[in-house]
Order: structure tokens, then sequence, then C-alpha cells
């Protein structure tokens, strides 16, 4: 039924009526949305037949974490004797010897200093220049960001070396700010910031800026809060890169006291032979972290590449 305001003169007054004119049998017909469903025996065959596909490849997953988990537990020097997926014995005295023969409180304090400094500077200046490339009008903007973007397709390894010769010439080797600054700015945290930005309202932005409000402003208490999950997932990147990272903490510190986590468990590889059981104990320690962080923040992290449209 359509509605339509009818204007009326009555006794030399206004008065407003409402009347109602029907449209046809199509205006009044329901639209009802075709949903195409398979049978039941054909629906649980795909289910079968998806079972079947992914079992396999969780297994692939999970099968390097099962042996390193078993190895942990295992006694000395017999890492290579069944079972090898599942453990039978129950060694927990490894992984106190694992901490007594690498100094894995260090390794831990240097890993969280440098992830935390990272990952605080990356949402800082990642959500700076996404604002500026989202919502600031400035010649050559669009073509700096592709310009910017392109460098996410440079490989580390073929800038490692120009990097390591500025941080020789600093005299910066095993410091923390060699293992930071090198990782400071990341392309991909503001790909993910822009693209969470273009989705907040222009008119919260026009309505903040005709109110008086600075760009910092508008920044932090209007596109940020509303881009919370995007933030949490760059967090999280950043986090696992930093705490994952081998190559340039190698590069850059050397120094026992300023080994990061996984330079950390070298100590366990000697010339000639190689202790595995204490390697994959602390392997073991080095993995609790990232694995707790991605259970309790899952919920966001998806959330956030969603928003960013990076749906995987």
């Amino acid at each position: 039924m359509a509605l339509y305001w009818l204007w009326n003169e009555r006794n030399g007054g206004n008065k407003i009526t409402m009347q109602t004119k029907p449209l046809g049998r199509l205006a009044t017909t329901p639209f009802k949305h075709r949903q195409f469903r398979l049978p039941g025996k054909q629906k649980t065959l795909v289910n079968l037949a998806l079972l079947l596909i992914l079992i396999p490849i969780v297994m692939m997953i999970i099968t390097p974490y099962l042996w390193m988990l078993t190895a942990s537990l295992k006694e000395r020097g017999s890492i290579g004797e069944p079972p090898y997926l599942y453990p039978t014995t129950f060694d927990f005295t490894n992984y106190q010897k694992a901490f007594e023969g690498a100094p894995f409180a260090r390794y831990y304090f240097n890993t969280i200093i440098v992830a935390v400094t990272v990952v605080v500077s990356r949402v800082l200046i990642g959500g700076m220049a996404a604002y500026a490339f989202t919502f600031l009008k400035f010649k050559g903007r669009d073509a700096l960001f592709l310009i910017y973007l392109s460098t996410m397709m440079i490989p580390f390894y073929a800038i490692v070396i120009p990097i390591y010769l500025i941080i020789r010439d600093l005299n910066w080797f095993n410091t923390y700010q060699a293992l930071i600054v090198p990782r400071m700015v990341d392309a991909f945290a503001i790909l993910l910031f822009r693209q969470a930005f273009i989705a907040v309202p222009r008119d919260y932005i026009e309505a903040a800026r005709v109110d008086g409000a600075s760009h910092w402003s508008v920044l932090w208490k209007i596109v940020m809060p509303m881009s919370l999950s995007t933030m949490l997932t760059v967090a999280i990147f950043s986090f696992l890169f930093i705490w994952n990272d081998f190559l340039w903490p190698l590069l850059a510190a050397n120094e026992d006291k300023m080994r990061l986590i996984q330079t950390g468990l070298q100590a366990f590889n000697g010339r000639y032979n190689t202790e595995w059981t204490y390697l994959m104990a602390g392997t073991v320690i080095a993995t609790i972290p990232p694995i707790l962080i991605f259970l309790v923040a899952q919920k966001q992290f998806i959330s956030g590449l969603a928003r960013s449209g990076l749906k995987g």
C-alpha cells in the first residue's frame, strides 16, 4: 500500500489527513528470496568430502607441534625412539634444564621490550599515515600511497645489507635501537588502517572539524576508536612478526645479553652435537605467548581482517 498526504481545508482551517491507495498486486506480494539448498543426502556427502579434505590438512599442520611436544618430554638421548607424535614419558625436568642452559628470562625480556615498542610505533605511525592518505587532500597523494605500497614487494633480504651498513656506521650493534628502528614502520599496517578508515562515515569527520577539532583529535577520538578491531589486528601481526623474527636479530645482536627468543635457542646447537630434547623444550616455551595472544584476541583478529577487506 502507498501512503500519501492530502491537504484539506475545512471550516476555514487547515487539516492534514492521511489516506491509503493500493498500488496493485505486485506491491502487496512479498518478495521471496530463494535459497539454494541441497537435499539431505547430498548435503551429507558434501560434508563428508570436506572432512576428508580438511582432516589431512589439519594433521599436516599440527604434526610438527605434536612431535615438538613429545620430543620435549622425552629423556635425553631418546629423541629418535618411538612414539613420535604422543608422549608416553613426562620428563618435565627438561624445561627446567632448558632454563638453566640458557638465560631464557633475559631472552623473554629483550623480546617483549622490542615487540611492544615495535607494536606501539606501528600503530602510531601507521594510524597517522593512513589518516593522511585517507582524509587529507594533497597533490600526489594516491601516487605516493601506491609507491609506498610497492615497497611491500621488495623482500627484506634485498635491503638487509644497506640496513646492516647503516647500523654499523651508527655503532648500534648489540643495542635495542638496532633491533627496533628498522622495524618501526610497516606498509602492510598502513594498508590495513587505510582500508578501515575508508569505512568511517565522513559526516563524523566533518562534524568534528566544524566543531573545531584538530586532525590529531579526530584521529584519536573518532577514527581510531571506530577502528579498534583493525588496530588490534595490526598489533597482533606486528607482535607475532617480531616474536618469530630470526634473521635481523641474528645480524644485529650477537651478544648473549641482547639476543631475542628465537636466536637464543641457538644455545642448544653445539658445534658437534645438538641437544634436541632441551631445544624442543625451549621451543615449546617460545611458542606459548603467540598461541595465548591469538586465542585471546582471535575474534578481534578476524573482525579486523574482515573490516579491512582482506578476507582469507
